[in-house]
């Protein structure tokens, strides 16, 4: 069965809002030669992505021109699912809309066979989707840098007083730069 893996990048101290603030020259050059690794194991074992509405509406005007690789070229090519009430004004190759009940989509999609399903960028996405459990993997890139500000990816509304997510750690590694690769599978 397909997996959701959730790949973001993050200061140490949790923020995944606006990676420029953290990670320098966010055109990927600025990822070592570990992180441009690690992304590209990540997103080869990916086939679909599953995006929120305003990161859909931000990267449709952005990555179809970027020549960021290797993320650019996966981005572009990838089955993309954008959760959204309403039909984007912006065209992608390879884009569905899906709306409906969130849960029904991914239980969809890893019915079906292919590749990992993947979740960028898209913080309340990827925050429904962790308070829904429907993730299973969590794959974390962290700079070597406090942030002090931005939306967590980690918000205290995601789990109640008495809940405790337990995860196994699949691979961590330091990286040349000073950052962490985290690999976890969330125990269910």
């Amino acid at each position: 069965m397909r997996k959701v893996v959730l790949y973001t990048l993050m200061s140490a101290d949790g923020a995944v809002e606006d990676p420029t603030r953290y990670f320098p020259d966010f055109d990927f050059s600025g990822f070592d030669e570990d992180m441009s690794a690690h992304e590209a194991r990540v997103i080869g074992a990916q086939d679909t992505v599953l995006l929120g509405r305003k990161t859909y509406d931000q990267w449709s005007r952005y990555w179809p021109s970027s020549d960021a690789q290797p993320f650019a070229d996966f981005i572009n090519n990838v089955q993309k699912r954008v959760l959204t009430s309403s039909t984007p004004t912006t065209t992608w190759t390879n884009t569905t809309v899906a709306n409906g009940p969130l849960a029904d989509l991914v239980a969809e999609l890893k019915a079906t066979p292919g590749g990992d399903i993947g979740v960028h960028g898209s913080i309340d996405l990827a925050r429904s989707m962790l308070r829904a459990r429907l993730v299973d993997q969590l794959s974390l890139v962290i700079a070597p840098t406090l942030s002090g500000i931005g939306r967590r990816l980690f918000d205290p509304d995601l789990f109640d007083d008495t809940e405790v997510r337990r995860l196994e750690l699949l691979q961590a590694t330091g990286t040349s730069s000073g950052g962490v690769l985290l690999d976890y599978r969330i125990v269910p």
